[in-house]
């Protein structure tokens, strides 16, 4: 089964939800907001993509934090993460064994494929 993870309210989110349902593609989804994701699963995501691809640096909660000012290392960025899910870039999509991150829709033409 698919699962997406993301917001409702996300533009990315629903372009990518559009796109399963046009295809017919069944998922699960989990927003953020109503259900967390741990910093285990996190920490799963980052086995099958790179933090930098995972870690959305270009939103408004990681400017509000002011995280760069930070200089993070890599397990810190985890747990902002994990408790501040609003970090993670969106969507993030399990399908099969591949780790999907944000929208794309040439990409997810070559993943979803019926």
């Amino acid at each position: 089964m698919t699962q997406v993870y993301g917001i409702k309210s996300c533009g990315s989110v629903q372009k990518a939800l559009r796109f399963l349902d046009s295809r017919g593609i069944t998922y699960t989804f989990h927003d953020f907001k109503t259900s967390p994701v741990s910093r285990e699963k996190i920490e799963m995501w980052v086995q099958h993509s790179a933090l930098s691809t995972l870690l959305n640096t270009k939103g408004t909660t990681y400017r509000t934090l002011d995280l760069k000012a930070k200089n993070l290392d890599d397990t810190n960025k985890i747990e902002w993460m994990s408790t501040h899910n609003l970090l993670i870039k969106r969507p993030v999509i399990e399908f099969n064994d591949t780790l999907v991150v944000g929208y794309d829709e040439a990409y997810y033409e070559g993943i979803f494929h019926s």
